[in-house]
């Protein structure tokens, strides 16, 4: 590691109530490689999101309230898009491609109009965790971090999630996604799998309607229902 790349903790960044539910499924020596490689790349690369977006999806949805988990792949890699929610952007960043479909699909799905910005906090502040399989990447380089131990936290996150007594439902978009369905054992929980929202993805996501399809595992066993129309926070 660089002399100027300052040690990186990556459990003490995480909020304390996914900390204490996380770490029982952690190895500490590979999360400590993980964070020496992280800290590594964000020292001498441009890597998304930035370092102090890396948990947002964590700090905006606790273990408690979680009751959908939205499982992409890695953060979007083009300056100014990714800010630690998946498929999510800030306020005034226009939609990428895989966003548009997002839309597009809620639209045909709910009738929803198509939002005017692209933030999903709103639907994080409702119990959706925006997480993405891998949780940083270089700068023009998609996949760049992957198979470096990012794997570990999602998997710990969706067993995590599986322990609960309280339902969850998993929506897994795309290949990398879907091949976490495995993890969920518990059969209180719904998993429901689709193609990734991409373009370059031509079929298995238009058409899967998973916010109608949420919303109705959520009903059938007395939980509310995630208002989807609801995404800036």
């Amino acid at each position: 590691m660089p002399d100027d790349a300052p040690a990186l903790d990556l459990l003490a960044l995480l909020p304390e109530a996914w900390r204490a539910v996380l770490s029982p499924h952690l190895d500490p020596d590979r999360t400590a490689a993980l964070a020496e490689f992280v800290a590594r790349e964000y020292a001498t690369q441009t890597v998304f999101p930035p370092l102090e977006d890396l948990f947002a999806a964590y700090r905006l949805c606790g273990p408690q309230q979680c009751r959908v988990l939205i499982l992409g792949q890695d953060p979007y890699h083009k300056a100014g898009q990714a800010h630690g929610l998946s498929f999510s952007v800030r306020e005034g960043v226009a939609a990428p491609p895989s966003l548009r479909n997002v839309f597009k699909e809620l639209g045909d799905d709910l009738g929803v109009p198509k939002p005017r910005g692209g933030n999903l906090s709103g639907w994080a502040a409702q119990g959706v965790l925006l997480l993405n399989s891998v949780l940083t990447v270089r700068q023009a380089a998609p996949g760049s971090h992957a198979n470096k131990g990012w794997e570990d936290f999602t998997d710990a996150t969706i067993r995590a999630l599986d322990a609960r007594d309280e339902r969850v439902v998993f929506l897994l978009w795309g290949g990398y996604a879907r091949r976490k369905a495995a993890l969920v054992g518990n059969p209180r929980h719904v998993v429901l799998e689709a193609g990734h929202p991409s373009p370059m993805n031509p079929r298995g996501f238009l058409g899967s309607r998973p916010f109608s399809a949420a919303n109705k595992a959520l009903a059938d066993v007395g939980l509310p229902t995630v208002d989807w129309e609801r995404t800036a926070g």
